[in-house]
């Protein structure tokens, strides 16, 4: 199969690469506006060839969008003007903007909109991870608007590359989303943030810095262009979280204000049931 992947960066390259692994694909056009994005991609062997947009999709079975989440709202309508049976699908971070954007096209059946949950802080061609996405949740949004075997196809790759479907609306998958992806990037910048301009003041605290504190603000190295749009188009359900986020850190400041330990202690066992989820 011959797969193009318009957007030679992590996620793109990384998927590039779990795709030639396993088989799922026997040549890799890659097409991206960046030239050094692209020229990495095509140097480390990501992508077999570069072309532009219109002859890439003409010759692959498989268009995979993997570019910042803004980008993709505006160019997806034109991938799809300029297809017939070719399987085109996302891998965005937000999905309810980008399926209606669609939802009214006349190739809206085409498209199949996904959200691998894998990525780390870094960004671009040369920080492609091997074994990328496996034992990681693929989600698959509004699945009842794609033709049955561009589904079936997308199905097909997540589960060659070792990904654990779900299925979601769009709607719900932004809003959980928002708890267990977005907030966790926007508490690491702040943290970082915080860090920061307190070492203006103590230049030994990043010599004291310990793998906790590196875990912690490890998501704080991710790439603004692919934040802020991510941002942007969730802000309803990210300022929801955000305001709960902020109102539990007030009860914290105001235990150590009121010496209140009793009530800290009970916060932290609270917070330890989180065990259920993550073991």
């Amino acid at each position: 199969m011959t797969t193009t992947i318009i957007g030679t960066g992590l996620i793109g390259c990384s998927l590039a690469n779990r795709l030639k692994e396993t088989g799922m694909a026997e040549r890799i056009i890659g097409v991206d506006n960046n030239r050094h994005n692209l020229e990495d991609a095509l140097r480390l062997g990501w992508a077999d060839e570069a072309m532009d947009l219109q002859p890439a999709l003409e010759a692959a079975q498989l268009v995979i969008l993997a570019v910042p989440v803004d980008v993709a709202v505006g160019l997806l309508p034109t991938i799809l003007d300029n297809i017939s049976t070719q399987v085109v699908m996302d891998v965005g971070s937000t999905k309810q903007k980008i399926v209606e954007t669609v939802k009214a096209h006349p190739n809206r059946k085409r498209f199949v909109a996904t959200h691998p949950m894998w990525g780390t802080e870094k960004s671009g061609p040369t920080a492609v991870v091997r074994d990328a996405f496996k034992g990681q949740v693929a989600v698959i949004c509004d699945a009842v608007g794609s033709a049955p075997t561009a589904l079936a196809q997308v199905e097909a790759l997540y589960d060659v590359i070792g990904m654990k479907r779900v299925y979601m609306n769009p709607a719900n998958h932004d809003i959980h989303a928002a708890y267990v992806s977005h907030i966790s990037h926007i508490a690491s910048f702040a943290l970082s943030l915080t860090v920061l301009e307190k070492e203006k003041e103590e230049d030994a605290i990043f010599e004291l810095a310990s793998g906790g504190f590196e875990s912690t603000v490890r998501l704080a190295k991710s790439d603004p262009a692919m934040w802020v749009p991510i941002f942007m188009q969730n802000r309803d359900n990210v300022l929801d979280v955000l305001n709960e986020h902020i109102a539990q850190l007030r009860k914290f400041k105001s235990c150590l204000e009121k010496e209140n330990y009793e009530y800290l202690n009970e916060l932290i066992v609270n917070a330890n049931k989180i065990k259920r989820i993550l073991k």
